[in-house]
């Protein structure tokens, strides 16, 4: 029997990504709407109770809405919106640092954001490891492609009005991403967060510097590979990559996978780390991670339609 499965928001980027690893998949059925339906109430409502997983890629206020409309106790709901990746009663949908069992048995799922996904990947096993301590004051560069903007800032980047090789933002300090990559990393202060785009379509790197000679303990580079590798050791989609000898690191590593490549670069003296997550913001920073967890949800294997 298959698993009926509804895409609210299925004209958006990352809607289409998600139908993209949903193609062919004979163990799911779409709901569709046409364009007309879309516009319908009723129909939206319909479509939403008559799914058995629902993915919400909606403006987080939209989102909101479609879960009240929701009036059963069977319907799951996959939100890839920031509206409930802190929210009371909702599991963070990052299997490998969530659970996958918690994540199995959730019915309602927040779909981490993309930065979020390489800052807690990185950080979230090494403060639970206790290497870096939960009350460091971190901070974490980033860069994307210009796709995670969504079809407003594509038109931008791809038209001639936008000539900018890179453009740092959110520069008044209050990302959305920062309450998740507080949170989900149980860190008791807020880092600071420096994120840019650059003219690629897609492509992410997330960078956290750390100086571990003046840390608490003073944790050595082995040290947090060694936790690293041990927390993602099995995963088919998080890897720490412990051979990388090339000097320069492109956004683009990831680009077109759903893989997450993690990286502890190290000074010689070993007092000086940076903690780096190569992905696809669209992949497992946003579609991928959707897939991935609608694939846990209805007890298929996780990898199932993703790109790897």
């Amino acid at each position: 029997m298959s698993t009926n499965v509804f895409i609210d928001g299925a004209a958006g980027t990352t809607g289409l990504e998600i139908r993209e690893r949903l193609a062919d998949r004979t163990e799911l059925s779409l709901i569709t709407l046409s364009d007309a339906e879309r516009k319908d109430a009723n129909a939206r409502k319909r479509a939403l109770n008559d799914a058995d997983i629902v993915i919400l890629c909606l403006p987080d206020d939209a989102a909101r809405e479609a879960v009240s409309l929701i009036d059963n106790d069977r319907t799951k709901v996959i939100d890839a919106s920031t509206a409930h990746r802190v929210a009371p009663g909702w599991v963070y949908g990052f299997p490998e640092i969530s659970g996958h069992d918690i994540v199995s048995t959730s019915k309602r799922i927040s779909n981490p954001g993309c930065y979020s996904t390489g800052f807690i990947a990185l950080v979230a096993p090494l403060v639970r490891a206790g290497l870096i301590p939960a009350d460091w004051p971190l901070a974490c560069n980033a860069v994307s492609g210009y796709s995670g903007g969504g079809k407003a800032m594509i038109a931008d980047y791809e038209s001639t009005l936008h000539v900018s090789t890179y453009s740092s933002y959110a520069l008044g300090l209050s990302h959305k991403h920062v309450p998740e990559m507080q949170a989900h990393c149980g860190l008791t202060i807020s880092p600071i967060f420096a994120p840019a785009v650059v003219p690629l379509h897609r492509g992410m790197i997330v960078d956290i510097p750390l100086p571990i000679g003046a840390m608490p303990g003073a944790p050595s580079p082995a040290a947090m590979r060694a936790a690293l590798h041990d927390h993602y050791a099995g995963s088919p989609i998080v890897r720490l990559v412990e051979d990388y000898g090339a000097s320069t690191l492109t956004v683009e590593r990831c680009a077109n996978s759903d893989r997450l490549d993690l990286f502890v670069f190290a000074n010689e003296a070993g007092t000086q780390v940076r903690l780096v997550a190569a992905l696809d913001n669209l992949g497992k920073g946003a579609a991928g991670a959707a897939v991935q967890n609608l694939n846990i949800l209805a007890g298929l294997e996780q990898t199932a339609g993703l790109k790897l």
